[in-house]
């Protein structure tokens, strides 16, 4: 039986380093646990960028995109509590199955890697179509670089329609990584010290986190001016511009002498994370959430000494039914001011878009759909 199909148009990338070409494409009927969402819009992530250049091997040519925001079309026969009309944001997928997911982990299931960056669904087969090639979707369970995205029922989150969509998008992956890092990762409680060293998104939104917990000190750590301001505006206490500073685990010492209780390492940079680790208290914890590059930071045992401890976290290891709700909520409360990282760009301007996010013209980048 021939199932029924659906006319999007979507952003494409056919090759390593290409641009993004919008063509039309079909899309699957949901499954029965699955929903098809009218995009309206989307945030432009590094680990966008990252398959792009493929530093992640995703098959090629595919439809990115893992940061969307929309209003359900269509659900599934066994889709509960989602309905058409109902404002949504898109996180990532998981299998519901393995010891991970049914200990409230999902961010570490045991089929990451296949249900976010495989480009297909857990069973290998594809709802994303053109006429005469081959195409990959359900990048990260959404692809939503496209008009419409086919989702899963367990990375598909209602939020108040009250909340500008263009603005609750990026809560599916880089804000809900930096906020979740602070509040669910390390559980911080008022009066800790943290330290943020780059404040993009993901930096920023940990900045916001530790002002909603009652931090006692927030360190926020970059070489652009521009964004230190927004970070002291955010939350921060202080700031550290790295290009002024010849020992960074030294001069974030000066600010707290008995070392910070959490830092969260975004920048990628090797220095950094042996910087991150001397800068700790007794009983300190580093939370790293980006690749490293080049050969990686080196940290030795008498570092971790005095019960200090170094954790890749992945999605804040939140649970995004309940975490982007949270998220929401402060928004909504003036508390987690999304409004003051977001650019919109029309649809169309991706590959600019792309363009400014790497030049760090912009915090974060979001599309938005014609509607």
């Amino acid at each position: 039986m021939t199932r029924l199909r659906h006319s999007a148009r979507a952003a494409v990338l056919e090759e390593k380093e290409g641009p993004f070409v919008w063509q039309d494409i079909e899309i699957d009927d949901p499954r029965p646990d699955e929903v098809l969402v009218r995009m309206v819009a989307t945030g432009i992530c590094a680990t966008d960028a990252h398959v792009r250049r493929q530093q992640m091997p995703v098959p090629l040519p595919v439809v990115l995109g893992h940061e969307g925001a929309g209003v359900v079309e269509r659900v599934g026969s066994a889709v509960a509590g989602l309905e058409p009309g109902d404002h949504v944001v898109l996180s990532y997928h998981s299998c519901g199955r393995c010891p991970s997911c049914v200990s409230a982990h999902p961010a570490y299931c045991d089929l990451a890697w296949e249900a976010n960056f495989a480009a297909a669904r857990l069973d290998g087969t594809q709802g994303l179509h053109r006429t005469g090639a081959e195409l990959h979707g359900h990048f990260f369970g959404q692809s939503s670089f496209a008009t419409h995205a086919l989702t899963h029922r367990r990375n598909t989150v209602k939020i108040p329609s009250d909340i500008p969509l263009e603005l609750a998008a990026p809560l599916g992956c880089g804000l809900q990584t930096g906020a979740g890092t602070v509040l669910q990762a390390f559980s911080a409680s008022p009066g800790v010290s943290i330290g943020v060293i780059g404040v993009g998104a993901v930096g920023l939104a940990a900045v916001m986190a530790g002002n909603v917990v009652g931090a006692r000190a927030v360190v926020a750590v970059d070489v652009d001016a521009t964004r230190l301001d927004l970070a002291r505006d955010l939350g921060a206490t202080h700031v550290i511009d790295v290009r002024n500073t010849v020992d960074l685990s030294a001069t974030l010492r000066d600010v707290t002498p008995r070392g910070l209780d959490i830092v969260l390492e975004t920048s990628g940079r090797a220095e950094n994370l042996t910087a991150a680790v001397d800068s700790l208290a007794p009983r300190g914890r580093v939370g790293i959430v980006t690749f490293e590059q080049g050969a990686g930071g080196v940290v030795t045992s008498p570092q971790l000494a005095l019960g200090r401890s170094v954790h890749g976290i992945a999605q804040g290891d939140a649970v995004s039914p309940l975490f982007l709700t949270t998220l929401a909520d402060l928004y909504r409360a003036g508390r987690f001011p999304i409004d003051r990282l977001v650019t919109p760009y029309d649809s169309d301007d991706i590959n600019q878009a792309f363009d400014d996010a790497a030049a760090g013209r912009v915090v974060k980048a979001v599309l938005r759909f014609p509607r």
